[in-house]
């Protein structure tokens, strides 16, 4: 499939008035720290905080008379969501929108604002993957239009506007632009435009190390359904990845950057300590895939892909606890105490200057001569770990590690 860039032109011009130019802005902490010139596309400063306000509308106004007196349903994590609510009650359509039940509660919040008279919301099962299939059954069912968050040649084709404007705001031509995993636009548009414009650039695509299915697929030459995914990367962690999508993949050369899911809570921390900057998990992706490059993009022109704004803060404890397991300035330790007095003083011989207890959680249950101990312990630095576990040897605490056993993780996060 090819998005002609007449179409792409045509949609920008028929909609200018409607969704702003988002901002291209020169980050000069990125920049200084990867020694490149490396811009944000800010998406995020659209209206609800997303890109996808560029094309939920496009698509549902684009409907003749019959459909729009229809019904229309959708499946969303949120944000594709909302912008289908908005647009059915400015529109005075019906919709019904499917979200999964583990979606963040601000974002079902959220949605919850633009429901009015015309739109119906349903939470259904724990994935995105899962409330999609609910929905398309609505679809057959009441004889609705499906309006698709990203495989449609309709959303495509605006959703590529970014392309445009990336070119029009940026007086020198990017020699990358990074993205995290979506299902065809960045493609899609790098195809219609860089093609057509005769433009060098080259794409890279981030995509969560624990749901890499377009990665997957590609190395196997053909569309694959993951078994297992992890999901803290909300929309973009999926098991499998549209047809049109890995279609267009198929036939372009693509660079997909696997990114670790506690890595990237360690990015989203930088944005907001250095920039005050909100970002979602899945958007901190195009910026946390910089860490693996960084030797290939010196001095040269960076555009980064920014969205999403909308961060559910009760996330945030569970963001820090996985940025500091990766940096590993934070471990969890099992710990057999022996049950005598000044045992726990002689524990406390094993930390140093700058180490501190985070959480202790002991019980005596029995007159056994030793007993479990839960302990977190964070540090300032990752070396210091190698002589605490000394220390805890030469003093014959016996102990484990279970700071990467994600049932604790889940259990006490």
């Amino acid at each position: 499939m090819k998005i002609k860039l007449k179409n792409i032109i045509k949609a920008k011009h028929d909609f200018w008035h409607f969704i702003e130019t988002s901002p291209l802005t020169y980050s000069e902490r990125l920049s200084k720290k990867y020694k490149a010139n490396i811009y944000l596309k800010r998406e995020d400063l659209q209206h609800v905080r997303s890109y996808k306000i560029r094309w939920a509308f496009n698509l549902i106004n684009s409907l003749n008379d019959k459909e729009k007196k229809a019904w229309v349903v959708c499946a969303s994590a949120w944000n594709h969501a909302q912008w289908v609510a908005i647009t059915c009650s400015h529109l005075k359509i019906n919709g019904t929108i499917y979200m999964p039940i583990t979606t963040p509660e601000q974002k079902v919040y959220k949605t919850k604002q633009f429901w009015w008279e015309f739109v119906k919301v349903i939470l259904v099962w724990d994935t995105f993957d899962e409330a999609f299939k609910e929905s398309k059954k609505f679809e057959e069912k009441n004889w609705a239009t499906f309006v698709h968050p990203f495989d449609d040649e309709r959303i495509i084709t605006w959703q590529a506007t970014i392309g445009l404007e990336i070119y029009d705001e940026l007086e020198k031509d990017p020699d990358y632009i990074i993205c995290p995993i979506w299902w065809g636009w960045v493609i899609s548009w790098l195809i219609s435009i860089t093609k057509d414009l005769e433009k060098k650039t080259k794409i890279i695509w981030a995509e969560p190390s624990w749901a890499l299915s377009m990665k997957t697929s590609l190395e196997k030459w053909e569309n694959t359904t993951l078994e297992k995914i992890e999901v803290f990367v909300d929309w973009a962690s999926v098991a499998r990845v549209w047809e049109k999508t890995f279609n267009i993949a198929n036939d372009y050369w693509l660079k997909i950057i696997p990114c670790p899911e506690n890595r990237v809570c360690s990015t989203i921390l930088e944005y907001l300590k250095e920039d005050w900057i909100v970002i979602e998990p899945a958007w901190a992706l195009s910026t946390d895939a910089l860490k693996d490059i960084k030797d290939d993009i010196k001095w040269k022109n960076i555009v980064l892909i920014v969205s999403w704004s909308n961060f559910d803060f009760e996330r945030l404890q569970e963001v820090k606890e996985r940025s500091m397991k990766y940096e590993w300035l934070k471990r969890y330790f099992l710990v057999s105490f022996p049950q005598r007095p000044w045992a726990l003083k002689d524990f406390l011989s094993c930390l140093w200057k700058h180490d501190d207890i985070a959480r202790f959680e002991y019980l005596k249950k029995s007159n056994k001569n030793r007993a479990p101990v839960f302990i977190w312990i964070e540090t300032d630095e990752k070396k210091n770990w190698e002589k605490i576990t000394n220390k805890m040897n030469e003093l014959w605490f016996k102990h484990r590690d279970v700071t990467e056993d994600e049932l604790y993780f889940d259990l006490l996060v």
